[in-house]
């Protein structure tokens, strides 16, 4: 018995040495040991965070990007998204080092922002913004549902991932500029099992809001379904 518990023991060492090492306990953005949840970012790196409150404040910078374009109810982002900076860090370890913690992390911050305020009491599920096939199955997920799963965290609401897909022959934003990524919108999604949120709030979840015309695309295709309404949140925005 005794051998055994050594064993175990050992082997737990070996474990948690080899978890060590392939997710470093260390904060991504300086280096300390002194982590907090998702051993993502030490206390200190988490206070220099750039928090909008966007969620709490009615007319807000989001809000207002779809004025006229789309009749989206509150939305709001969490976070304000400059160059070189820890929101960016965060982002690309989710997007591109495959770091499931940024985005729980990211999600949670959305998920106590939306406990906290009055705006978003009447929500029924989460709907992530999908990516292309072939960009879940090289990056392994889709990162807005990475972020769903983190808002569920803190707040038990239900994600539905096969609603809005995004259809097959359509081109990434990332490299294009705001006229090219409004033009480059029509027919950029589809629907299927829309009973699932006929006559329900939605709250449409991205990763990081720019122009809005992605958002845009999807909140007209999720119409067709008629939800009750249509809510948007993202961990990020871009300061223009």
């Amino acid at each position: 018995m005794n051998f055994i518990k050594f064993l175990i023991s050992h082997v737990k060492k070996y474990l948690i040495a080899f978890l060590h090492l392939v997710y470093p306990k260390i904060c991504l953005h300086c280096g300390s040991t002194d982590l907090i949840k998702f051993q993502v970012l030490c206390p200190n790196c988490y206070a220099q965070l750039p928090f909008t409150d966007f969620f709490e404040i009615e007319n807000n910078n989001v809000d207002k990007i779809f004025w006229g374009r789309l009749p989206l109810g509150p939305s709001g982002a969490a976070l304000f998204f400059t160059k070189n900076s820890i929101v960016q860090l965060l982002l690309f370890e989710l997007k591109y080092k495959q770091n499931k913690r940024a985005g729980w992390l990211l999600g949670n911050m959305i998920g106590w922002a939306l406990k906290k305020a009055n705006r978003f009491n009447e929500i029924d599920c989460l709907i992530p913004i999908p990516v292309r096939k072939i960009t879940e199955r090289t990056r392994g997920y889709n990162q807005s549902l990475i972020i769903c799963e983190g808002i569920a965290q803190v707040l038990p609401i239900p994600i539905l991932n096969a609603v809005l897909f995004k259809n097959k022959k359509t081109n990434t934003q990332t490299r294009k500029d705001r006229i090219e990524r409004g033009h480059n919108t029509d027919h950029l999604f589809g629907l299927k099992n829309t009973d699932q949120i006929r006559k329900k709030c939605l709250l449409l979840v991205d990763d990081i809001i720019t122009t809005g015309a992605t958002v845009e695309s999807a909140g007209r295709c999720l119409l067709q379904a008629n939800p009750s309404s249509i809510q948007f949140a993202a961990a990020a925005y871009t300061l223009s």
